[in-house]
């Protein structure tokens, strides 16, 4: 199975962590930061990276200054979901309660993590279902 265009390499993900830290940076601030001791090389692949995240549409370049800067087009939140659900059409046929499921069983959220689910699935609970089309409404409507 190919790796697909829209999917983040663990090296683009570490530029990325390192946009969103900043919010925006050059390429030389990118390079420091992930490789304290680079080198040209180093330097290289970094620009790299942000070339193939641009090209996929997760960063944005500013070329108007000297040295162009890099921002995320992309948060972290929206980059989870895209990931988790990817997962979920792979493994679950599309999903999510499976993966959600054994990641409960797992036993490795916390007490506080454990509570904050029970209210986020409370709250969802008030939310009419969708329908096939996504369309949300009340259960009986259908």
């Amino acid at each position: 199975m190919g790796r697909e265009d829209d999917d983040v390499a663990d090296a683009e993900l570490a530029v990325l962590e390192g946009l969103w830290e900043r919010g925006s940076a050059t390429i030389r601030q990118l390079t420091d930061a992930l490789y304290p001791a680079g080198t040209v090389a180093h330097y290289a692949t970094v620009q790299k990276l942000l070339e193939r995240l641009e090209a996929k549409g997760f960063v944005r370049r500013d070329r108007s200054g000297w040295a162009h800067r890099f921002a995320a087009t992309i948060d972290r939140d929206t980059l989870i979901l895209r990931r988790l659900q990817a997962t979920a059409d792979r493994l679950c046929a599309g999903s999510l309660a499976p993966l959600l499921t054994n990641l409960v069983r797992a036993g490795r959220l916390s007490a506080e993590e454990r509570e904050e689910l029970r209210k986020m699935m409370a709250d969802l609970g008030d939310e009419p279902e969708a329908d096939a089309t996504g369309r949300r409404g009340k259960r009986g409507d259908r």
